[in-house]
Parts: structure tokens; C-alpha cells; sequence
């Protein structure tokens, strides 16, 4: 069975390039029917906060992208340090005694002869007598070979021994190093596909010497194209802010599906080049033939903190907002009203009917769960905005009185819907000798505080008969 592990560092936010490598894993385990699995490599203690692994839970959680099986890697320390001795005492690796101040020069060193060719016994004594160590692999230095690998995305793969150092496995105090702690459980948790950001893709051969070592299976390795910012470096955490935080996107109002599928697209593409993608359409159209092994540009505005989101992504989050099921968007709507404090009640029945029916009207003109508070506000609450345009179509010489006395004519009328009030709104502009596009546009302002938005007609329906009575008669 295939399983894939997706294995973040809690030291920061969850940053956009560890979200894309967390669905390419997931799309592939859900195409091959196999287990995903969520590793918190969480060992690096001086730089670990908690805060760091909350915003990873929150924003995989946002994504709705479930894993099937959860660790911590700080648990699972003991083992780690099985593996180095079983390396120890199988003679892939060797006790490094380097005093500690000195471990600077060694590092730049292929390997510390004085150290690697320690005999076994005095190695076993000193360390039995509380002298200090490190372990470190022992890289086959007897002859020169090759470790070679295939990798999914970028082919074939090769690095001379030669070439690679000494590496450590634990420090001085017993703590493993990512190198053993990440190859230790990837064996032991029998991971099948690793994939993840090229950026590792030099530590891969290092990693394959290890699985040697343990006696562990290679896993097959995919290698993924990094994200850049526009100016061509790498997406930092520190440099790129809210650009590069997934729970930024959240909090702007995209809908996880968009965001996904936005991210899908940055490096990988279907063969016939779609872009607007469901989620299943993903998981079906997922290879990693597809995958560019070019980088991948993120593309804002750096110097404009109000375009700091991809025109791509905002686009993209555009179309799921108005192709998506509308039952499957209201309780994404219900909660950015309730965080905006426009809703505190559970609409059923004929109301839950008029909420679907207004949501559906106004989402074709939005681009963001956050455009219904601040745009909408309007729709579900009498504390909302009116916009300068939409002020001065109130401030057209005599609208006001037009818009009290329509008020009043269709608080007689017996009906109401969009065809009674185009009826009255029409005849009103007949009697008073103006266009009826003064009116409509007065009503429209007073109504939802917006110039421009959909059918006026379809606005009073929206709004409902007692807010209209209620905001017609009031803005005179």
C-alpha cells in the first residue's frame, strides 16, 4: 500500500510551499488508495513553540485535506537512538569525540580520520567512561561509488561518495539530527513515497545511505519545484509576511477548495491544461508527469500590502465562489457573517430559503467570503456602508422624497416582488415627471449601499418587504 507522510517543523506559521507539498501527498495517496500520514518533526526544541504547531493544525484543518495517521517525532526520540546504534554496531557509522569547540573545522572536513579510524574498542570504553561524542555515518571511502536514484519529477539522480561528508546523526548530547530522525521513522512508519521540496533533494543521497544502513527499503522519491516570490527568490516566512501564511488566505475569505486548487497549479498542470479543478477532479488528474521542474512564481505586489494575494489565486477563488453547490457555500457564508458579527441567529425553514436565495443572487458579483460582510452587509443586517457613488445617487436633487413616497405606496400595495415594485417604482417616475433610473438607483443606494450590484428589482425582494418599508422611508 502506498503511504506518503508530509513531515513540517512547528518553528513558524504553515507556509504555502509546505501546504503545496501536503496536497501533492494527499492527491496521490487518495488517487492509489493509500495512507497519509502527518509527522510533527518536532525535535529542534530551542526553535519549536506551540503557537507553530497550532497554525499547522489550523491550516491543514482549513484545507480539509484529512490525514490518516498523526506522530511527533519528540516521542519517538528512544527510537532514533536505536537506529544510530544499530548503525553503530553494524559499522555504518562511528563516536566522534571532537571537542565540542572544534566541531566547526570538522564540518568543513569529508570526514576527521583521527576519529573514524578509532577502533571499536577503545570507541566503546571512552564512551562507556562519559567522554562526550557525536555519531556520524562512516561514507564508504575505500573505493569510489556512485549512490544513484530515479527521481519522479527531475530523473535520474547521482552523487560520488566522494563528494559527501562525514554527516552526523546525533550531537554531542544524544540528540538525533534530522538526517537520522527523518530516515529512522520514514523506515519504521514503512513510508513508500517521499515528497517533498527540492530543496532536499541534496540530502536525499545522504538519506539513501542511511536506509542502506538500517536495512530499510528505498522509498521512491518525488522532488518538487519551489515556490519564488516576484523578484525571483525563494518565499521566506520572514521576508513575504502574509503572502506566504496559509491561515492569511483563510482569514481573507477564500474557500479552501479554491486555495487548493490554486496551489495545485503552481509547478503541476493537467495534460489538457484545465484550471478550474474540483477537488476530485484533482485526485483523478494528479500525476507527477505533470509536475514543471521549473520554479514556480508567486506573483503579487510586494510594495501594495492591498494586493498582497496572486491575482491567480484571487481569480480562481472568483469561480468556485459561483460555480460551487449553493448548499455547500452557505455554511461558509453563515460563518464570515457570524464573525462579522452580522448574524446571531439560525435561519430554517422559508428563511433558510430567502438566505440561500440571497446568497445565490449576490455571489456572482464577489470574489471572497469576506465580500459578503463588508459588500453584503447590507443584505443581513441593518448596520452597513454606503459607498461615495452610491451616496450621491442618494443626493440627487429630490430622490429622497421619491424614495419615502414609494415607501409608502408599497406599504399599501398587496404584493410584493420584483414585478409589483417595478410597477409601482414605474408609475411613481410617470406622475413625478423623471426617469425612473433616478428612483432605482436612489433605491438601490438606500437599499444595500452599493452603485452597482444586481437587478434593483431583485434587491428589494432580497432585502424582504419590513427592511425595505423601514430604509425607503427613512432616507428622507
Amino acid at each position: 500500500m502506498v503511504r506518503v507522510r508530509f513531515a513540517p517543523s512547528p518553528t513558524g506559521f504553515l507556509h504555502i510551499g509546505g501546504a503545496r507539498t501536503y496536497i501533492f501527498n494527499w492527491l496521490y495517496a487518495r488517487q492509489m488508495g493509500g495512507t497519509v500520514v502527518l509527522r510533527i518533526d518536532d525535535t529542534d526544541l530551542e526553535r519549536n513553540t506551540e503557537a507553530s504547531r497550532q497554525s499547522i493544525f489550523d491550516g491543514l484543518g482549513w484545507l480539509d485535506l484529512g490525514w490518516d495517521e498523526l506522530y511527533s517525532q519528540s516521542e519517538r526520540v528512544a527510537h532514533h537512538r536505536q537506529a544510530a546504534q544499530a548503525l553503530l554496531e553494524k559499522g555504518f557509522a562511528y563516536r566522534d569525540f571532537t571537542p565540542a569547540g572544534a566541531e566547526e573545522t570538522v564540518e568543513r572536513w569529508l570526514f576527521n580520520p583521527g576519529q573514524r579510524e578509532i577502533p571499536r574498542e577503545e570507541s566503546d570504553r571512552r564512551a562507556a567512561a562519559g567522554e562526550p561524542f557525536a555519531v556520524r555515518f562512516r561514507v564508504p571511502r575505500e573505493s569510489v561509488a556512485e549512490v544513484r536514484f530515479e527521481d519522479a519529477v527531475y530523473g535520474p539522480q547521482a552523487r560520488s561518495t566522494g563528494d559527501i561528508e562525514d554527516f552526523a546523526l546525533a550531537r554531542s548530547g544524544g540528540t538525533p539530527t534530522y538526517h537520522l530522525a527523518s530516515c529512522a521513522d520514514d523506515a519504521d512508519l514503512h513510508i513508500t513515497h517521499i515528497i517533498r521540496g527540492q530543496d532536499h533533494l541534496a540530502n536525499t543521497f545522504k538519506h539513501l545511505l542511511i536506509f542502506e544502513g538500517l536495512g530499510a527499503e528505498r522509498p521512491q522519491l518525488a522532488h518538487l519545484p519551489l515556490l519564488l516570490a516576484p523578484d525571483g527568490s525563494k518565499l521566506s516566512k520572514r521576508r513575504h509576511g502574509q503572502a506566504v501564511s496559509v491561515t492569511s488566505y483563510r482569514d481573507a475569505g477564500f474557500l479552501p477548495h479554491a486555495f487548493v486548487n490554486f496551489l495545485s497549479l503552481l509547478g503541476w498542470s493537467p495534460k489538457d491544461n484545465r484550471e478550474v479543478l474540483t477537488r476530485q477532479e484533482l485526485v483523478e488528474l494528479f500525476s507527477f508527469e505533470g509536475i514543471n521542474r521549473n520554479n514556480a512564481v508567486v506573483s503579487y505586489q510586494e510594495n501594495e500590502p492591498e494586493h498582497w494575494a496572486d491575482p491567480k489565486a484571487l481569480w480562481l477563488n472568483t469561480q468556485h465562489l459561483r460555480a460551487m453547490p449553493i448548499d455547500e457555500l452557505l455554511p461558509y457564508v453563515e460563518r464570515e457573517l457570524r464573525r462579522a458579527g452580522l448574524w446571531n441567529e439560525t435561519y430554517s425553514g422559508e428563511q433558510r430559503e430567502w438566505f440561500a436565495r440571497t446568497v445565490d443572487l449576490i455571489r456572482t458579483r464577489y470574489s471572497t467570503l469576506v465580500d459578503f460582510s463588508r459588500r453584503g452587509a447590507a443584505y443581513f443586517s441593518d448596520r452597513f456602508p454606503i459607498e461615495p457613488a452610491a451616496q450621491a445617487k442618494l443626493d440627487h436633487p429630490g430622490a429622497r422624497e421619491l424614495l419615502h413616497e414609494l415607501g409608502d405606496r408599497l406599504a399599501g400595495s398587496a404584493e410584493f416582488n420584483e414585478q409589483s415594485v417595478e410597477r409601482e417604482l414605474r408609475v411613481l417616475a410617470g406622475e413625478r415627471g423623471v426617469k425612473a433610473g433616478v428612483i432605482i438607483n436612489a433605491a438601490r443606494a438606500a437599499l444595500s449601499g452599493q452603485s452597482v450590484g444586481p437587478s434593483a428589482f431583485a434587491v428589494f425582494a432580497a432585502v424582504g418587504r419590513e427592511r425595505v418599508l423601514k430604509r425607503l422611508r427613512n432616507s428622507a
